[in-house]
């Protein structure tokens, strides 16, 4: 990576303030919540996440217009990267950032909200040498195979994008994974601020009271589904302030009310999978793939369960690399049953007669069927002999969750 940032000229010399994004977790809420907020004080922001959803240009949001980045400019920044490199080995995440680094270095913007790919110590973002602010979503297990199966050597390779003096603001933590990050900033004398010890935010009253030493800040509860959401909005407040960008209370609440990040607890209200569900069905679309979200999405789940009683039903695909019990174990006495489906946009997917019978070790009922289209069928036909219209949550993989948005017309924009 520094072979071939080196023979572009250094573009990440060049980039505008960097807020860097490691964690397991809700770095993409936290991402577009920053941006939200950022945008309705008029700041310009380049934004650089992953994976993508549906189309690859998603992983470049540019600043100069806000908008993805063309397939010419994106093309043509490849293409330069491709020349630059000569041949010599490289990963597809590697030559994908050092592009994005092109674009972010000539095309003008006031910040750029930096997400990790993966750990972050040896990532191909951690090449920024002194952001604003670093953060750290929660930590969960996932990608063990190149993290490994223990929580604080994960959180120590998520803390490996801490710099020297420069602020940390960490999301709650399991207890080894909080100790393991403080060190780690206590060896940079990087000022740190933990959710739920220096700063919170909860639900009062139908609102959303942000609370550090400083003040407390009376908001609009978060459009992103599920309570955590608050959580999440509480580490992209707390971040731009330590950045020393976030504007006054008012531009935050207008900042919240927009934030859109697709395939998380978003509501699918339309279109041809819609329509082969039972008519009155409410249909929920989650990407969420390891134990951490696993517990978030069930909890949500059950808040509408409690809200309003019905039916759930899991429509899931997952790939291999994933902990499916660990997803699954949370929803038992909650989802009704679990269509396992393939997932058609990558060969790494589990077969759905696999993905079943992990399901059913997590206590959960579950048939295979071999394609989207036929689980919600099967949905369809035990809602008919229930009599009531069932809740359905597609889950399981941000691939799936492509798949679906694909299918619906509601590609990211």
């Amino acid at each position: 990576m520094y072979r071939l940032l080196e023979a572009l000229g250094h573009p990440e010399r060049h980039l505008p303030p960097v807020i860097h994004v490691a964690g397991t977790n809700g770095k993409g809420s936290v991402t577009a919540t920053m941006r939200a907020i950022l945008e309705a004080s008029g700041k310009r922001c380049h934004v650089y996440t992953s994976p993508h959803l549906v189309a690859f240009n998603e992983r470049i949001r540019l600043g100069t217009d806000g908008r993805f980045v063309s397939d010419p400019v994106l093309y043509e920044a490849l293409h330069r990267c491709e020349e630059a490199n000569g041949g010599e080995e490289i990963t597809f995440f590697e030559i994908t950032t050092a592009a994005a680094f092109l674009l972010f270095a000539e095309h003008p913007a006031d910040v750029l909200l930096l997400e990790v790919g993966l750990g972050g110590r040896l990532d191909a973002t951690n090449v920024v040498d002194r952001p604003l602010a670093t953060v750290i979503t929660p930590v969960s297990m996932d990608h063990e195979k190149f993290l490994g199966d223990d929580l604080s050597v994960i959180a120590a390779e998520k803390a490996g994008i801490i710099k020297p003096g420069v602020p940390v603001i960490c999301a709650a933590q399991e207890e080894g994974a909080l100790a393991t990050i403080s060190r780690q900033a206590a060896r940079n004398k990087a000022p740190l601020e933990v959710f739920g010890q220096d700063f919170a935010a909860q639900e009062d009253q139908g609102r959303m009271a942000f609370q550090d030493e400083d003040e407390l800040i009376d908001l609009p509860v978060p459009v992103l589904g599920g309570r955590h959401q608050y959580a999440n909005a509480a580490v992209a407040i707390a971040a731009l302030k330590a950045a020393g960008m976030l504007p006054d209370g008012d531009t935050i609440a207008r900042g919240l009310k927009t934030v859109n990040w697709p395939g998380r607890l978003q509501p699918i209200t339309g279109g041809p999978l819609h329509d082969l569900c039972p008519q009155g069905s409410e249909v929920w679309l989650d990407g969420g793939h390891n134990p951490g979200a696993g517990v978030s999405i069930a909890q949500f789940m059950g808040e509408q369960e409690e809200r309003a009683p019905r039916p759930l039903y899991l429509v899931s695909g997952m790939l291999t690399t994933k902990d499916p019990i660990g997803f699954f174990r949370p929803f038992h006495g909650l989802a009704r049953h679990v269509g396992t489906v393939p997932i058609t946009t990558t060969t790494t997917a589990r077969t759905p007669e696999d993905l079943a019978d992990l399901a059913r070790c997590a206590g959960l009922e579950a048939t295979p069927f071999q394609s989207l289209d036929a689980a919600l069928a099967d949905v369809a036909a035990c809602a008919a002999k229930d009599g009531e219209p069932p809740r359905i949550l597609i889950c399981g993989s941000l691939y799936l969750a492509g798949e679906v948005l694909a299918r619906s017309g509601l590609a990211p924009v």
